[in-house]
């Protein structure tokens, strides 16, 4: 699915020539990330942006006495990862603790920071701005050892002043502003306002007056580190509750709920087609948390039935977002892909919770949720982890999908298996950069483009996505700047 993006800030050093480099790595597999798989073997970086990928003997060229030559070795170089839907102050709070109890490496065996102040799984974790700031910072550094250079703050916002854990409070963008306009952000920060209540029923009308308010909003001084473009939306919760809006019949014989206050399953409906009408005709993103088969077809509904209207905005302009969908179907993928709508889900979720859906909606149902291999053919599928509710690790992300896939019946012969890697690391690189509208200058190793950068230890083609959590992140490179270095044992 292509998208345009004029949306994306632009730097007008990206396009100045160059002839030497502040950075060059060479010596190793560069993985482009482009649709045609594109490889090089070294690339150059100057004043933040890569300006040469190319053979050995060409970036050497751009080599002086004072630029950082790193020697890959045959490691090999990726985008920087772009964790398109991650809670970072809640992760920074809450990390060790996952809610899935996602297995990632302790902190204190990777070299990250130790659990937090806190150390408790739930309760207030960030009760204050100075609370919250170190969060933010503290997930940063985490997701910096794993080679993370963007991420999706999913649902920050005055509906969640009151909430129990403290990290979706309003306070939390304006500390992210704090951060962002001190050069201190680890990561590129996609923000979504959120207005209604996190997981709980939202109120029509206090939702209604925060996408005018977000509409009226100014845009953020530098969108390239932190941007704030549309709201995020719970539509239902999940299977496992019994409280995705599901045409299936759960063991106990319902269908579940919509989250928007009302007092019909038809008048929650109603009010929830209007909220999405309401934030595309406001010109704004919609992230919604959409998890059930009837809860994404009203979506679809809603979204085609806004775009129609007289003066819209196309929905492919806008990037909207069906957020999980883990019930949805192959023909809603198909009118996703029609109208530019894109799916962010989880694998892990899906290793994690799939018998557990056979039990409560049966063997039919389980076997078809989570249909990953149909929406990368649909070119829609976007993957994240959603952390802490799942680890950060997008390696085991990567490996997760395509067990999910191989399961559902996909092809397991080598030449299958090596394009399958390429599809799903771009849903981890240059897929979630088309979705936060900023392709034009991130998400692949092109001339011109931020120099976000990770490099592994191998070439994840070596160990085909099976493999690839046991590959170590080596480097991380954002904005020409190297964040991370993982101390390498000698060679013997």
């Amino acid at each position: 699915m292509t998208r345009t993006s004029a949306d994306a800030p632009r730097n007008p050093r990206a396009d100045a020539p160059r002839n030497r480099a502040d950075l060059v790595l060479r010596g190793g597999p560069v993985l482009v990330m482009d649709p045609a798989g594109t490889r090089a073997e070294a690339v150059a970086v100057s004043d933040g942006r890569i300006v040469a990928v190319g053979g050995c003997a060409e970036i050497d060229a751009m080599i002086d006495g004072a630029t950082r030559v790193i020697d890959l070795d045959g490691r090999a170089v990726l985008p920087g990862v772009n964790d398109s839907h991650l809670h970072g102050a809640w992760l920074g709070a809450r990390w060790p603790h996952t809610l899935f109890g996602a297995a990632d490496p302790e902190p204190e065996a990777s070299g990250a920071d130790g659990p937090g102040p806190e150390a408790r799984p739930g309760g207030v974790l960030a009760a204050d701005r100075a609370e919250r700031r170190e969060a933010i910072l503290r997930a940063g550094r985490l997701l910096t050892e794993l080679g993370i250079t963007s991420y999706t703050e999913p649902g920050i916002g005055p509906g969640e002043d009151d909430g129990e854990t403290g990290c979706f409070h309003s306070e939390v963008l304006d500390v992210y502003r704090e951060l962002a306009a001190s050069g201190n952000l680890l990561q590129r920060v996609t923000l979504l306002a959120l207005y209604g209540v996190l997981d709980g029923p939202s109120d029509l009308e206090t939702v209604l007056a925060g996408i005018e308010e977000r509409r009226r909003a100014e845009p953020e001084p530098d969108p390239a580190w932190l941007n704030v473009p549309g709201v995020k939306i719970f539509g239902d919760l999940i299977p496992l509750s019994r409280q995705a809006w599901t045409a299936h019949a759960y063991d106990d014989g319902t269908h579940g709920d919509l989250l928007l206050r009302g007092d019909t399953v038809e008048q929650k409906a109603a009010g929830l087609a209007e909220l999405v009408g309401a934030v595309h005709r406001a010109g704004l993103q919609l992230g919604i948390h959409a998890t059930g088969d009837r809860t994404v077809q009203l979506v679809i509904d809603a979204i085609a039935e806004a775009e129609a209207e007289p003066g819209a905005r196309p929905a492919r302009e806008l990037g909207h977002v069906v957020i999980h969908g883990d019930l949805v179907t192959p023909a809603q993928l198909r009118r996703m892909a029609e109208l530019g709508i894109w799916l962010n889900t989880q694998s892990g979720i899906a290793a994690a919770a799939s018998d557990w859906l056979e039990a409560m909606m049966g063997p039919s149902v389980a076997g078809e949720a989570w249909p990953l291999r149909a929406a990368l053919d649909e070119g829609v599928l976007v993957l994240s982890s959603d952390a802490p509710v799942l680890g950060f690790d997008w390696r085991r992300g990567i490996a997760d999908a395509e067990a999910r896939i191989v399961r559902m019946g996909g092809p397991v012969d080598a030449g299958s298996a090596r394009a399958r890697l390429h599809e799903l690391l771009r849903c981890y690189t240059a897929v979630p950069a088309e979705q936060d509208r900023a392709a034009s200058w991130k998400g692949t190793v092109e001339v011109g483009k931020a120099a976000d950068l990770a490099v592994l230890e191998r070439d994840p083609f070596e160990a085909g996505a099976a493999g690839l959590p046991g590959v170590a992140v080596d480097l991380t490179v954002l904005d020409g700047r190297v964040v991370f270095e993982r101390v390498r044992a000698p060679r013997v």
